[in-house]
């Protein structure tokens, strides 16, 4: 209903401080946004594929970075606020370690594994049997 002088003050206080702060984004943004936020910009040349698993990563350390690519090279370019370095750092180093351990070959699964031994503890139970069927010893 009624509009009063403390209801007039608070929403112009209010439309004030919207103006004031503009939102700041966090995580993962437009070079635009990264740029626009007033603080010191570096970048880091990425050449691998899976550009999520880096996503993740930078995330799990709350570090504000933008994604470009080059079309030329087919590489990235992520650009990250320089107060983020140290937490750059560190997660650069979690995705590379992620992206090598990719790479290693996998080890055989323990399923497969067991079910080769089983088909071979049934081949050799079979040839006893057949063994003892035309009277000749067996295991």
């Amino acid at each position: 209903g009624r509009l009063t002088a403390d209801l007039l003050k608070w929403a112009i206080r209010k439309y004030l401080a919207q103006s004031q702060n503009p939102k700041i984004h966090h995580g993962k943004q437009s070079v635009k946004q990264l740029v626009g936020q007033g603080t010191g910009v570096k970048s880091i040349d990425i050449t691998a594929k899976n550009i999520k698993s880096f996503e993740s990563v930078a995330k799990k350390y709350g570090v504000d970075f933008a994604l470009k690519k080059n079309p030329e090279k087919g590489e990235y370019y992520v650009f990250f606020k320089a107060r983020d370095d140290d937490a750059m750092k560190a997660a650069f180093a979690e995705y590379t370690a992620k992206t090598i351990r990719r790479k290693a070959p996998e080890k055989p699964s323990v399923r497969r594994q067991l079910a080769h031994f089983k088909e071979v503890a049934r081949s050799m139970a079979q040839d006893t049997v057949k063994d003892r069927d035309r009277g000749e010893r067996g295991l």
